[in-house]
Formats: C-alpha cells, sequence, structure tokens
C-alpha cells in the first residue's frame, strides 16, 4: 500500500518543503481586513506581521471542506492508495474535528491523526510520518503511533507586547495596561495542544529564562522515563531579528547541551493572538 502523508502550514512546513519531501500541504487561512489570504501562498510571515502592526484586522480561519476534499481527492488521483492527514492540534482549532468527519465517507483509505501538536513538534511528527510511510506502514498505523505519542512534547511561549491579546480578547483592557506599565511578560504553555497561563515574569530576558527552566523541569520529571538521545529541542518565534533567534538558541543550548536547537517561525494561526516579538522554546520525544 502507498500512504500519502499531509499536514497544514501550521507545522512550520513550507511549499519547497513539502515538494522535496513528496508530502501534501494544506495552507491555512488567514482573514486581513475582510479579505483571505493563505499561508505561504499569497501571504509570508513578513506580509502578515507588517499589515498586523499597522493596526489591520486580522483573524484565523480554517480550510473549507472543499479545500480538503479537493487535496485528498487529489492525492488518490495521483496514485497514493490512502492519506494520513496529520493537522494542527484539535486543541487550538476546529479543522481537525472536521476533517474527522469528512473522512467517515473514505471508508478507511484516509486517516485523520489528532497529533495535538502545533509548530515545531507538529513539524517533527509529520518528518516521522513520513520516515513511516516510505518504511511501508499503513496509514491507520502511522495514526496510532502518532496518537501515541501526541503527548510527549511541551512548549512554551512568551510575548513582547499584551496588544494583541488584549486584541483576541485573551485578557481584559485594564489587564493589558497594567501589564504594559509593569513590564509583565506572560508566559503560555502548549501540552497536549491546549493554549493555558502558566506564569507571569517582568522583562523579556527574565521571560526566557523562565521558559528554558520550565522546560528542562519538564525533561527531568515529566519525561524522565524516556530516551534523552531522542529528545528533540525546539525554538520558535515571530518576526524574530536573526540576534534575537541566536539568543534564543544560545539559551537552550545552556541547558541543553549537546542537542540541536531547531528553528522555526510560528504559524500565523498563533501569530494572529501574539504579534510579532513572541518567542517559544519547546521539547518533544
Amino acid at each position: 500500500m502507498k500512504t500519502a502523508v499531509m499536514t497544514d502550514t501550521n507545522s512550520g512546513i513550507t511549499k519547497k518543503e513539502a515538494r522535496e519531501l513528496g508530502l501534501y500541504l494544506m495552507p491555512m487561512p488567514v482573514i486581513i481586513n475582510g479579505s483571505v489570504y493563505y499561508e505561504d501562498e499569497n501571504i509570508n510571515e513578513a506580509g502578515f506581521y507588517a499589515a498586523q502592526s499597522s493596526g489591520a484586522e486580522v483573524s484565523t480561519s480554517q480550510p473549507s471542506p472543499g479545500e480538503v476534499l479537493g487535496m485528498w481527492d487529489l492525492a488518490f488521483k495521483e496514485g497514493w492508495d490512502e492519506i494520513v492527514y496529520i493537522p494542527m492540534t484539535s486543541g487550538l482549532s476546529k479543522s481537525c474535528e472536521m476533517a474527522i468527519g469528512l473522512a467517515a465517507s473514505y471508508e478507511g483509505k484516509v486517516q485523520v491523526a489528532d497529533n495535538h501538536r502545533i509548530s515545531v513538534p507538529l513539524r517533527e511528527s509529520v518528518l516521522r510520518a513520513v520516515s513511516l510511510a516510505k518504511e511501508g506502514h499503513s496509514a491507520a498505523g502511522i495514526k496510532e503511533q502518532l496518537e501515541r505519542e501526541a503527548y510527549l512534547a511541551s512548549i512554551y511561549i512568551t510575548v513582547d507586547t499584551l496588544e494583541y491579546l488584549k486584541k483576541g480578547g485573551r485578557i481584559s483592557p485594564a489587564a493589558a495596561m497594567l501589564g504594559t506599565v509593569m513590564q509583565i511578560k506572560p508566559v503560555l504553555s502548549i501540552r497536549g495542544g491546549v493554549l493555558e497561563a502558566f506564569a507571569k515574569s517582568r522583562g523579556r530576558k527574565n521571560s526566557l529564562e523562565l521558559m528554558v527552566r520550565a522546560l528542562k523541569k519538564d525533561a527531568e520529571t515529566r519525561f524522565s522515563s524516556l530516551d534523552p538521545e531522542s529528545m528533540r529541542v525546539c525554538a520558535a518565534g515571530t518576526a524574530l531579528s536573526q540576534e534575537e533567534i541566536d539568543m534564543l538558541k544560545a539559551a537552550l543550548l545552556e541547558e541543553f547541551p549537546g542537542h540541536e536547537v531547531l528553528y522555526n517561525p510560528l504559524p500565523i494561526s498563533v501569530g494572529c493572538h501574539t504579534g510579532p516579538g513572541a518567542m517559544g522554546v519547546g521539547i518533544c520525544f
């Protein structure tokens, strides 16, 4: 059986990379001042954050059923026997739930894996799926394995400004104003695909140190039974300068020496809520 692998741009995988890897990539839509754009199609990171910073109204959306079905049918037309689709976590979007419903009519030929991941950890899961497919694993087998490993990941994110969390209704205007005056930076966690408040810190440097310490603690407690050699150390951000990316990587390398730090821009669907300047760190197995 030939198994096709499909994901969306919340994985951080680009169109070019998808072609090289031989997988199908669903571009995620974003709405800017009422017009729909598609990540890595007709809007890139620079264009999105330029629009957001200029005061444009931005929001996220999900692919339409027709777009998802169209990509599945294309894969079958191109000779694949079955498909494993790995969308962004169901904890942050309804797109996974919609895909599961659509797959019911394909009599098992389309398997939707709710991997409970986003950004670099999702990317790692997709690369694992590609490897398993090349080894001859079935779509159902790949789905089972990815879902079994879904919670073996941890992400922490901090924002540079509270403005966009306020716009999205995540915090009140009063809390945003007080936080700005006091230079308080919230630290958010993503575990099992759910975004939650984790801690508060004063200043950008302190927030980064707090996140890296929390990540180290997770490695030593939650994941202590796992092989540290299989751990992937991840970094991500929104519209970061090279200097900021290097700082992020250096902070992680100090706590996780001997590991390669994988960096990707955070997907636009996250950037809608965090704004530019957000930084994220994570580990996954």
